[in-house]
């Protein structure tokens, strides 16, 4: 080979071998991400209710070695801020709490790192935690925060169901029974996710239950209205 062809060749081969390894890496995180996705719609959809504390257990150090293993990657924070929001849940109490803190705080990583990930999902998640948490001062509940938040993430997914629904749950518990209603028809409009089967059927059930109470709540708002005039 010619001498002024060799230190050419070897660049190129060197480049070759970095631009694989990054798609290798990148292709790692993703494999990774989709692996603990799957795992929170087995937990959330298809776990007994009995089980469903020690699954999300699980969950939590799973993502929390994801989340080790690819630092500077917002998705496995956000997918250990979604587990840990949603063992809270369960948990209740001040382990909740503590679990609710460390999601947010996790979630405000994610965000200082790709505040666009997943499709404004920090912003959806921050959202929830925010309507769910009690304020202060027991906790940093904030419904004005809760709202803005939601608002952020549905102008960056407008038609996700998972913002809609939580924004409408939101709405809900603030007794805006009428733009609860409209959030959640638009919801059920929510195109499939690849790859989210499990999770879309789930959040229909929601969107679904949520949407009959709202609809009763307005309908004894209407009678009580008419037996009023």
């Amino acid at each position: 080979m010619n001498r002024n062809i060799r230190p050419l060749f070897a660049a190129l081969t060197i480049a070759a071998c970095l631009t694989s390894t990054g798609a290798w890496a990148a292709a790692s995180v993703d494999q990774a991400v989709l692996g603990l996705q799957q795992q929170w719609e087995q937990a959330m959809y298809r776990v007994p209710a009995k089980d469903q504390g020690a699954a999300l257990a699980k969950l939590d150090r799973d993502a929390q070695a994801v989340a080790a293993r690819y630092p500077g990657q917002a998705e496995p924070l956000i997918w250990e801020a979604i587990s840990l929001s949603s063992h809270a849940k369960i948990a209740g109490g001040l382990k909740g709490l503590g679990m609710a803190k460390d999601a947010r705080d996790l979630l405000i990583k994610a965000e200082q790192i790709d505040p666009k990930a997943m499709n404004g999902s920090i912003y959806t998640s921050l959202g929830g935690l925010y309507a769910k948490v009690p304020g202060w001062p027991v906790g940093f509940g904030d419904k004005d925060k809760a709202e803005g938040y939601f608002k952020k993430a549905l102008s960056m997914n407008p038609n996700g169901i998972d913002p809609n629904y939580l924004y409408a749950d939101f709405l809900f518990d603030q007794h805006r029974y009428k733009e609860a209603e409209q959030v959640l028809e638009h919801a059920l409009k929510a195109p499939p996710r690849p790859q989210r089967q499990l999770s879309d059927q789930g959040r229909t059930r929601e969107v679904r239950a949520l949407l009959a109470e709202v609809r009763t709540k307005l309908a004894d708002a209407g009678a009580k209205s008419v037996a009023g005039g």
